[in-house]
């Protein structure tokens, strides 16, 4: 039998989780945080439960989560947008990402993304028969080069994926970044699509930037968003997406024969919260930022060097003074001898980067984070 992805095997994320969990070490590698969400949102979904929310919701979502995702986008955007037609509740970011390459991407088209870059991409890009274009961000800071971006735009390029803040890196897309892209889409005839799902997770006083802002842009976006990294919930597996009526329409076509339709009581606990704590996002840039910010200092005494991440709950260590070890080596290594684990970068990339990086996510307890940082320090 011939494999549809021949060249995939079991995700990074589940190989060092159970790499850890074999070796008793502390998990720094999959993105999930080690403390429980609001304790008014899972009250939400014992009585969401308990109240009858069991059976299935609307296939593109409950209309009154739909209805707080909206005013959500108006308080914090200040952009409009019609339930109805331009909101789809998925369960979890990757399956809207999922359906919109499958509803946009026929065979021969190129998409182009940006490595590191998440590993969802390009299996869904080659599922639907499509080609992928990889271009390598900018060290130090992870930047794009557009003059780059232009020259690789051909007569087959469909959709450029963006991902900010950028998972692993933590960079973030700059106003002359959208601007940049706004224009190459518009030129082209391009879709874009957006992984914003570390939107409220951005530090030292700097604002993340939608797609959903710039007009011209947003006529031609898909934007997705997830409300396990906002609230906490990773394992509620819940998420949306925003495009234009046009673009929406050929989304929910796939969507419906993927899952169809996301958790109802979930749904339902979110709509509930979210009505309640409608502020609720604007507390997390500084809760995470505490959380680097412990971490970094913690790690000042070891042989590591590091640049605080500007987003994410992610935090790049740069072990060059260390080891000349692939980070793929270092990072197995790492989690049997020392008790922690962590990603290897260049899972992401197509070509080698030229440094030497590991992931550790810090979305932990203060007391996981002192661990972590003593087991690296001893290294």
């Amino acid at each position: 039998m011939q494999s549809k992805l021949p060249a995939v095997g079991t995700t990074i994320f589940t190989v060092m989780s159970q790499l850890a969990a074999d070796n008793d070490a502390l998990n720094l590698s999959q993105g999930f945080p080690d403390f429980d969400g609001p304790l008014n949102l899972r009250k939400a979904l014992a009585n969401a439960v308990m109240t009858g929310n069991n059976q299935y919701a609307p296939m593109i979502g409950l209309g009154s989560l739909r209805e707080q995702i909206a005013l959500k986008l108006q308080r914090f955007y200040q952009v409009s947008c019609d339930c109805e037609s331009e909101i789809t509740v998925t369960p979890g970011a990757t399956e809207a990402l999922f359906c919109a390459i499958q509803a946009f991407i026929n065979s021969g088209d190129e998409v182009i993304v940006f490595d590191p870059c998440y590993d969802s991409y390009e299996p869904a890009i080659t599922l639907a028969g499509g080609v992928t274009r990889h271009l390598p961000l900018q060290l130090p800071g992870f930047a794009i080069d557009w003059d780059q971006v232009a020259s690789t735009i051909s007569a087959r390029t469909r959709m450029i994926i963006i991902n900010s803040p950028h998972n692993p890196s933590g960079a973030l897309l700059a106003e002359a970044d959208l601007l940049n892209l706004q224009q190459l889409a518009c030129q082209h005839d391009l879709i874009v699509l957006s992984d914003e799902v570390y939107e409220h997770l951005v530090f030292d006083g700097n604002q993340h930037r939608s797609v959903l802002q710039y007009p011209a842009l947003r006529e031609r976006s898909i934007a997705v968003f997830s409300f396990g990294k906002t609230f906490h919930i990773t394992g509620w597996k819940t998420g949306y997406c925003v495009a234009p009526p046009a673009l929406m329409a050929e989304l929910r076509k796939v969507h419906q024969f993927v899952t169809f339709v996301a958790v109802t009581p979930v749904q339902q606990a979110l709509a509930d919260f979210m009505a309640a704590e409608p502020d609720y996002p604007s507390t997390l840039a500084n809760f995470y930022q505490a959380k680097r910010d412990q971490f970094c200092r913690e790690l000042e005494p070891s042989r590591f060097s590091l640049v605080p991440s500007p987003g994410t709950y992610f935090q790049l260590l740069d072990y060059s003074a260390i080891s000349d070890e692939l980070d793929t080596e270092i990072a197995v290594r790492l989690t049997r001898d020392v008790g922690i684990a962590s990603i290897p970068i260049s899972v992401f990339c197509e070509q080698s980067l030229p440094a030497y990086y590991l992931r550790f996510c810090f979305a932990k307890q203060a007391g996981t984070l002192t661990q972590a940082a003593k087991l690296l320090c001893e290294i």
